[in-house]
């Protein structure tokens, strides 16, 4: 699976997610101005608790559909190692115990984790996210460590897309 292929499954599961916030603003605004929410006095707020959740939903939706079109206009480009790891890259990373990892660096609002063929997981992370930011720069071969609370964790970069 190359990196388009996952461009467009993360593209999938925004749209996925713009659904169900549109959904869910839907269902909060229609119980806020639903006759029985009507406010008898100043201690029923079923109908203004509601229309807090809708128009929470709704901000909810417009940030969905702002990632959608970072994500649409995200163009990975093949890895450069003179650059070193870049937006775009896909990542094979190992722990202090050999564990693997595959990453996926994305733009900004793409956290999730994708099925790869053979089912390989994948992390999609943004340039945001600590780990990230760690690798920017980084080739194969090259060690990387974040602290995570009171944890500092070890990597080596094993393979880069």
């Amino acid at each position: 699976m190359d990196k388009f292929s996952l461009q467009q499954q993360v593209l999938d599961r925004l749209a996925e997610d713009l659904r169900q916030a549109e959904q869910a603003a839907r269902a909060a605004h229609e119980t806020a101005i639903h006759e029985e929410n009507i406010a008898e006095n100043k201690y029923d707020t079923l109908g203004l608790e509601a229309a807090y959740l809708a128009t929470g939903q709704a901000r909810r939706a417009e940030a969905i559909r702002q990632t959608m079109a970072h994500w649409r206009q995200f163009h990975p480009h093949p890895y450069d190692a003179s650059k070193g790891i870049q937006l775009g890259a896909l990542v094979c990373l190992v722990d202090a115990e050999g564990k693997q990892q595959q990453l996926f660096l994305g733009p900004a609002g793409g956290s999730m984790t994708l099925v790869r063929s053979g089912a390989q997981l994948v992390q999609v992370i943004s340039t945001e996210a600590p780990l990230s930011r760690a690798l920017l720069g980084k080739c194969e071969g090259d060690e990387v460590s974040i602290q995570v609370a009171a944890t500092r964790q070890q990597f080596e970069v094993l393979r880069v897309h």
